[in-house]
């Protein structure tokens, strides 16, 4: 086939699936969305879950096994980052990207009075949570016309090193931290169109949020920790990571986020997809799927959208483009025996991120 018309119609192709899926999402958008608490939900999930496997994989795990520390002053001491920091630095990362959520750390006994709280709101919120933390502290504020839902979760000392970094610096307010208690709050600002809390959030913005949480944390992952300790030759990444006492790939970081997800029984699904599987199990899981992994690989900017129904219930679904973000996904992929494809280069689109969940209907 010669190669203009080959590619008008691969043109024309992509072209359909565009006015197929894409029109029937953005013409529900106004109508359909997901609740701001029930979105701040599914973006604190998924911010723990990414701390805990920091935390429980790679901090206490390492350090037990070869003697890797967590240090404030990481960089200088060759170290990893405290779990406080690797959250820090994910929220730092998201919130450059200027897509209306923003979430941070802040605490009433803050090491760094730059993680103390603002507000009277922040303020109250801490100390609801530090008595209640089964139950977010949340409102509704409007700021110079534009309306927010603001909710503060609880931040435990989820590890050791976060407690003891707390009882021994010099700077703490505090120091009688156990493991298990509320050390602060990890506040989560989301725009909304009217200052009501049950005003939706359009569905494509929702996925963004979440989007930008999983990217985010796994870009701080590759930079900060693996490409940092392979460079100094202090730890390295492998595909067997628990037997060789190494960390995760990047890829596999992101995995065990969705693993946690899908055992907090949410009713949000994402995963890591590819045209080129190292593993099948992680190839596209149906049509939608298969036509979205064709569409970002060739469409960089934009994920591509659809929705489904279940029963009686409406779905968003999306997917979003999967770069290499990092040498040891490329090398990983390159290198390994059962990859499909072995000339991966950073910055290529190796496969996708899907997202699922279910959208109600406004009143």
């Amino acid at each position: 086939m010669p190669e203009r018309v080959h590619t008008l119609l691969k043109t024309l192709y992509f072209l359909f699936l565009f006015f197929t899926f894409l029109p029937s999402a953005q013409a529900n958008s106004v109508e359909k969305g997901v609740l701001p608490a029930v979105t701040a939900e599914y973006i604190h999930s998924i911010i723990e879950a990414n701390r805990t496997i920091y935390t429980e994989v790679i901090v206490e795990r390492l350090g037990a096994a070869i003697a890797l520390p967590a240090t404030e002053n990481w960089e200088k001491d060759n170290a990893l980052m405290l779990p406080a920091q690797f959250l820090l630095a994910s929220s730092q990362h998201a919130n450059s990207k200027n897509i209306g959520m923003t979430y941070r750390l802040l605490s009433l006994w803050p090491i760094n009075p730059k993680n103390g709280p603002k507000t009277d709101f922040e303020t109250n919120g801490l100390k609801q949570v530090a008595l209640k933390p089964e139950t977010p502290f949340a409102q509704v504020i409007t700021m110079e016309g534009k309306s927010f839902f603001q909710v503060i979760y609880p931040d435990k000392g989820v590890s050791k090193a976060c407690v003891n970094c707390h009882n021994q610096h010099s700077k703490s307010p505090r120091t009688d931290f156990n493991l298990g208690d509320v050390m602060g709050g990890i506040i989560i600002n989301l725009p909304i169109s009217k200052p009501d809390a049950s005003s939706l959030i359009p569905p494509e913005v929702v996925a963004d949020y979440i989007h930008s949480i999983l990217e985010s944390a796994r870009a701080v992952y590759a930079t900060y920790i693996v490409d940092r300790l392979q460079q100094k030759k202090i730890a390295f990444a492998s595909e067997q990571w628990w037997e060789d006492n190494t960390l995760l790939l990047p890829a596999q970081f992101l995995l065990d986020s969705s693993d946690l997800i899908a055992h907090k029984k949410l009713p949000l699904d994402f995963n890591l997809i590819s045209q080129w599987p190292i593993n099948p199990a992680h190839g596209p899981a149906n049509e939608f799927e298969r036509t979205g992994l064709k569409y970002v690989n060739q469409n960089k900017v934009r994920p591509f959208i659809g929705k489904t129904q279940v029963g009686t219930q409406d779905f968003f679904k999306v997917v979003y483009p999967d770069f290499a973000v990092a040498p040891s996904c490329v090398d990983c992929h390159n290198k390994h025996p059962n990859s499909p494809r072995n000339d991966f280069k950073l910055g290529d689109v190796m496969g996708g991120i899907s997202l699922s969940f279910p959208v109600q209907t406004g009143e």
